[in-house]
């Protein structure tokens, strides 16, 4: 009679154990990949758009030392070189240099490019918690070979499917705005970007910026600004910026007369020229310096440099490399 007893108590528990079991599954469904990854339940953080001027984010030349004498001339807001997702999580010290943030920087975000949602989703909640950084802005303009036929940069836009499974879920680890920075589309008589819009706006980005180029043009032709003015009315009332050929003031107070959509620009060819670009910007005309003040932004770039990289062998010779390849921009 006791063993029987106890055979019942035991066979009672299994069930309810089953029970339980059977009820969790059914309550969490499947697990999925975003299951895995902690999701941040505070409040999402805003930034305010409205009348900044945006330094581009540029590949090796867009380096701290550089984005401080941008800030000195008067940009509002900067961004990081874009940095390859899986290379932060294994630690690259060269990759994490490209996140670093100057004090002087006072609306600054990182710029990522991978091919796995997975991969992009842990290291922007990596960098969200452990960065000082006010937002991330995605990759869907990146031209080079490589990562094109890996499925980053302009890839992305081959893969609409995995696109929205990595804009969902950053957004939902991260307490900051995601952006996002794309061309036309991969093929110049088939812009795309402006079926991606309503897209964009619906996964929750918080602004976009378009490149008027496609893949295949590089940075050759002049940008379609009309493109983008079509892509801001696609979007709205999402802000987008666009980006392409804004070399001086004129260029900008083109863009400003004639299109009314479009939110704002980002600058990077023409900072490059002229840092001082933002300073014509903002005092509405055409700014000319002379030899030594120029010589005298060199001087000031050396510095920063030694001190970002160090003053060592290795920090001078980054410098000078890093330093000769603006040069060739420099006017």
């Amino acid at each position: 009679m006791k063993d029987n007893l106890m055979l019942n108590v035991s066979i009672n528990e299994t069930k309810n154990e089953i029970s339980k079991n059977q009820n969790t599954e059914k309550r969490i469904g499947p697990i999925e990949d975003y299951d895995l990854i902690k999701c941040r339940n505070s409040e999402k953080k805003t930034i305010d758009w409205k009348n900044k001027i945006f330094l581009s984010p540029l590949t090796t030349v867009g380096n701290l030392p550089f984005r401080r004498i941008c800030k000195e001339y008067g940009a509002d807001i900067t961004c990081g070189e874009m940095a390859l997702a899986p290379r932060i999580l294994k630690g690259a010290h060269e990759e994490w240099a490209l996140v670093k943030r100057h004090e002087s920087e006072d609306i600054f975000g990182i710029q990522l490019c991978g091919n796995n949602p997975g991969v992009l989703t842990r290291c922007a909640q990596l960098l969200n918690e452990q960065i000082d950084v006010d937002f991330i802005d995605l990759n869907l303009g990146c031209p080079i070979d490589l990562i094109y036929r890996q499925g980053g940069g302009s890839g992305m836009l081959n893969r609409l499917n995995v696109l929205e499974t990595v804009v969902k879920s950053v957004n939902q680890v991260m307490n900051i705005p995601l952006t996002v920075k794309t061309r036309t589309g991969v093929y110049i008589d088939k812009p795309i970007a402006h079926t991606l819009m309503p897209k964009f706006r619906d996964w929750g980005v918080s602004m976009i910026t378009v490149h008027g180029r496609s893949r295949e043009q590089r940075y050759t032709k002049l940008a379609d600004w009309d493109y983008i003015e079509k892509c801001a009315k696609t979007a709205y009332p999402i802000p987008v910026y666009g980006n392409g050929d804004i070399l001086s003031f004129d260029d900008y107070q083109r863009i400003q007369d004639t299109y009314n959509s479009i939110y704002g620009v980002t600058i990077g060819r023409g900072a490059l020229i002229k840092p001082w670009i933002f300073t014509e910007i903002k005092e509405k005309k055409l700014i000319d310096i002379s030899s030594t003040e120029r010589f005298e932004i060199l001087k000031k770039y050396s510095k920063y440099g030694l001190e970002h990289w160090g003053s060592d062998t290795r920090g001078v010779e980054t410098t000078r490399r890093f330093m000769l390849e603006w040069i060739s921009f420099f006017t």
